[in-house]
């Protein structure tokens, strides 16, 4: 993605479920579990570049000894930063005393982070200050041990204001208006509540205190909490916790928006954000790891048991689809094949653009996260230039001509790899003036590879969101080739619409897609649209069915997708261009085709899959008409 946004976080659940001397006899080690965070982290590190962090549990603690450790980064490298701070203790330990590590009794009582129950996060902070403070995990202290709570997760929720007042009502201070927060104290409320009515009734018949406290952590309904607590919750989610004694859960959202992927054996039990990941770290078959799905929780209890639990019904599924196009890795087996897929669908709209002079036409890539849909972009094109084949060689009859079959079999199409991304440039200078055009060169170009007014230059991007380092770096980069045109291609479709269950785009008046919407109705007189969609968003607001329909659609009704690629195509074009730019963008329907099982397109189409998120684009709709620029929620 040549716009740099800020996405959607990644978690790392990891239960394990032997004694640690049963690692140790058949791995080597007892930091077996820290070994492998490491690793689940480091290969979900495209999910978390603002900070990281990592919170363990030990189970049946010694009184007296810490059981509860967590450490949490917001360095340059902040994986590379919390394991140094992790692993640097048990080094200082293996040089006071080697033999520490073949008694995991000690070990656990001595050492922090070899407890049994992982919890780990990567952040990407959608919006708010990059401190320590905001990164996950989160800590919830109680000096009963069933009552402490840590909570990490990859979401957003759309309604925090009215789960505040939520807390206030229930006589709780909660120290600030943030959803992790108000998810932590949320769920921690209940939590307090199930163990405070489970240590009743068995001090009621009977129980000492010390047996009450060990009968509460066996009976304790997490499946309960979790459907009190998050009843009301509005967004996209996965949320992560652990809790003092040793149970542990991960929840996803009722419409599957945030993804979340589970493997068990008789060793672990894991939960990740992505599932290659999972597939490289265990060495395990695709086939074995499984989606949890939608509304559901998988639960860890203490004893190693562990179920998959409905807590809230499950609603129309809407996976984000940006998963598929950018989020994750692409080397899980079905993300690399439908990017692939992707490249290859919009080919019928990039030969219409070049008019089908396909001889004559250089194919590139914006590195790094396009190269897949560019595999796929060649595929098509090469699919095309195989039916061209075949037709003009039909055509010659019984003897055809060898040289002009010849000619014709030896034509594929141009390759080449135009853009270079310089990751080493920092755009230092402050002034706007003259950053501008140290942004042109944070990409570079590759000399010699297209002839000067001859060549198209086909380049393929996997989302165009703001248009900002098109207009100022790559389009101006390409242009320096000479080439008779230019072709932008997106393998997403237009991005229209805010989103807010956990992607740092809030603010319709940046995009680039709204930008030639409102270009065009100004162009064409048509501005009473905004105004008539402003209107019915304060009439709903009123009324109180602001939620119930999303007017910000209004916007780009009058206008066909042609319309408005080709505004957009405008807008990133500099006037000192010479050559002709041209936009394509893939259709909604053929992102369908080509990510069949995410259906979450409302980024595309508006079409939001929880009430909270029309209410936020309605908001966002406001604040632009009311030259608010802040975000929607």
């Amino acid at each position: 993605m040549s716009d740099n946004i800020k996405h959607e976080c990644g978690i790392a659940f990891l239960r394990l479920r032997k004694p640690l001397d049963y690692y140790r006899n058949k791995y080597g080690t007892a930091l077996y579990g820290v070994n492998k965070m490491y690793l689940l982290m480091e290969k979900q590190h495209n999910r978390g570049q603002d900070g990281a962090g990592l919170a363990n549990i030990k189970l049946d603690p010694e009184p007296g000894y810490r059981y509860i450790s967590r450490v949490r980064s917001i360095e340059q490298q902040p994986i590379k930063d919390l394991f140094d701070k992790v692993t640097s203790r048990f080094a200082d330990a293996r040089e006071r005393d080697p033999e520490i590590f073949n008694d995991t009794r000690r070990l656990k009582r001595e050492l922090a982070f070899t407890g049994e129950l992982f919890l780990g996060h990567l952040r990407y902070g959608t919006y708010g200050k990059n401190s320590i403070e905001s990164c996950h995990p989160f800590l919830r202290q109680n000096n009963r041990i069933a009552k402490n709570l840590i909570v990490a997760g990859n979401f957003n929720l759309t309604n925090v204001d009215e789960l505040f007042r939520e807390l206030v009502e229930y006589g709780l201070h909660p120290k600030e208006k943030a959803d992790t927060v108000t998810v932590m104290e949320k769920i921690g409320h209940f939590l307090d509540r199930e163990v405070d009515e489970l240590y009743r009734k068995h001090r009621d018949a009977g129980a000492t205190r010390m047996e009450a406290v060990e009968r509460l952590a066996a009976e304790l309904d997490v499946a309960k909490i979790l459907r009190l607590a998050s009843a009301r919750f509005d967004g996209g989610y996965v949320i992560c916790g652990l809790m003092g004694h040793g149970d542990g859960f991960v929840l996803r959202d009722p419409n599957g928006i945030r993804p979340a992927y589970y493997y068990e054996d008789e060793e672990v039990s894991v939960v990740c954000s992505e599932r290659a990941v999972i597939q490289t770290v265990f060495n395990v078959p695709f086939e074995s790891i499984i989606e949890l799905p939608p509304g559901h929780a998988f639960i860890s209890k203490k004893d190693g048991n562990s179920k998959i639990e409905m807590i809230n019904e499950p609603a129309e599924y809407s996976a984000c689809s940006f998963e598929r196009i950018y989020f994750s890795r692409g080397s899980d087996a079905e993300i690399y094949a439908e990017r692939k897929e992707l490249g290859r669908l919009v080919v019928p709209d990039i030969l219409k653009a070049i008019d089908y002079d396909v001889e004559n036409t250089v194919f590139s890539f914006i590195p790094n996260t396009a190269e897949s849909s560019f595999y796929g972009m060649i595929k098509g094109v090469e699919d095309y230039l195989n039916d061209h084949k075949i037709r003009k060689i039909t055509e010659m009859g019984p003897n055809p001509d060898p040289e002009r079959v010849a000619e014709l079999i030896n034509r594929r199409p141009r390759v080449e790899k135009l853009a270079i991304k310089d990751v080493k440039l920092r755009t230092f200078i402050t002034d706007d003036e003259h950053r501008d055009d140290m942004v042109t060169h944070v990409y570079d170009i590759t000399y010699g590879t297209v002839r000067a007014g001859i060549d198209n230059i086909v380049i393929i991007d996997d989302s165009i969101v703001r248009g900002t380092t098109l207009k100022k770096s790559i389009i101006k980069m390409l242009s320096r080739l000479q080439p008779k045109s230019i072709v932008i291609v997106s393998s997403a479709p237009q991005i229209r619409y805010p989103d807010c269950y956990g992607i740092d785009m809030a603010k319709i008046g940046d995009f680039v897609a709204f930008k030639a919407a409102t270009e065009l109705l100004h162009e064409r007189g048509l501005w009473h649209v905004v105004n008539e969609a402003y209107a019915e968003a304060l009439e709903m607001e009123k009324q109180g069915t602001f939620r119930s329909r999303n007017c910000l659609q209004k916007i780009y009704e009058p206008f066909s997708y042609d319309e408005i690629s080709a505004k957009i195509a405008e807008l990133v074009t500099d006037k000192d261009i010479e050559c002709n730019v041209q936009v394509v963008y893939q259709s909604v329907e053929n992102l369908h085709r080509a990510c069949p099982k995410n259906k979450g397109d409302w980024y595309f189409t508006g079409n939001f899959p929880t009430p909270g998120g029309t209410g936020v684009s309605n908001r966002a709709l406001m604040n632009y008409v009311e030259g608010k620029n802040i975000r929607a929620y």
